[in-house]
């Protein structure tokens, strides 16, 4: 230690924290080359601890026919995103229509962009998951619940037990079932031993909005799809972007317990 309080890089060997850091040459030369300048092992190893920990995951899992389920998967990714330390990563689950169906429904195709889920099984690296879905008669759509339904080997060995999950869901009609497809939905969340995190009144003032059609409830952002027409407002956007946040903020405080 010099006389001015500042830090001598030591000459006989590096701190050895730096020592046994693998793979990463880049990140190896940028820790070794500051570490030099510390006055203690162990803050080095708290630097590389910063630099090289890898972010929490939290997986946002969903089916969408024709877009709005979609549309809060993609604002809340970015919610998820915004918080330090968390990224979200967006899957849709498998397809259980045929094409023609689809066309005879109307379904746009589905963009590439975002990979179907291979598996179930892939759930269990996750750090927590938001699972959104269109209603169908106030519960999920089929092509969610056949997803839930392969889940079996997880349920068997407890994989998802203790995991933070979240709901999200689109309805086309303001009696749809914004409320009633979460209640159904969190079965499922139960018989893995999974934590249900809803939103409650988190979202502030914007819950309590009267001016305009809104999805959403406490349970979980929403959005009214109407004849397939209406597309996400503003504010189910602005919830979705909340939830995602919101979840991200729960699951990096359970990871630091």
């Amino acid at each position: 230690m010099g006389k001015g309080g500042g830090c001598v890089p030591s000459k006989k060997k590096p701190p050895a924290a730096t020592a046994e850091i693998p793979s990463n040459p880049p990140i190896q030369l940028a820790i070794e080359n500051i570490a030099g300048s510390l006055d203690h092992p162990t803050r080095a190893a708290s630097l590389e601890s910063v630099v090289v920990a890898p972010k929490l995951k939290i997986f946002i899992v969903f089916y969408s026919m024709y877009g709005h389920v979609e549309s809060l998967a993609r604002r809340m990714k970015k919610g998820v995103d915004g918080v330090d330390g968390v990224e979200a990563v967006l899957f849709r689950v498998p397809e259980t229509l045929s094409i023609d169906v689809l066309e005879k429904m109307g379904a746009p195709t589905k963009d590439d962009e975002i990979p179907e889920i291979s598996s179930s099984a892939e759930l269990a690296v996750a750090d927590g998951i938001l699972f959104g879905f269109p209603t169908r008669y106030g519960c999920m759509a089929s092509q969610m619940k056949a997803f839930f339904d392969s889940t079996g080997q997880l349920w068997k060995e407890q994989k998802l037990s203790g995991k933070p999950a979240g709901l999200f869901v689109s309805t086309g009609t303001q009696g749809g079932g914004q409320e009633t497809t979460a209640w159904t939905a969190i079965t499922q969340l139960a018989h893995h031993g999974m934590l249900f995190v809803p939103i409650g009144y988190t979202f502030g003032a914007g819950m309590f909005k009267m001016d305009s059609i809104r999805g959403g409830s406490p349970y979980g952002a929403g959005v009214f799809a109407g004849d397939g027409t209406r597309e996400a407002s503003d504010l189910e956007l602005a919830l979705a972007e909340h939830q995602g946040k919101y979840m991200a903020s729960v699951v990096k405080r359970l990871a630091q317990t």
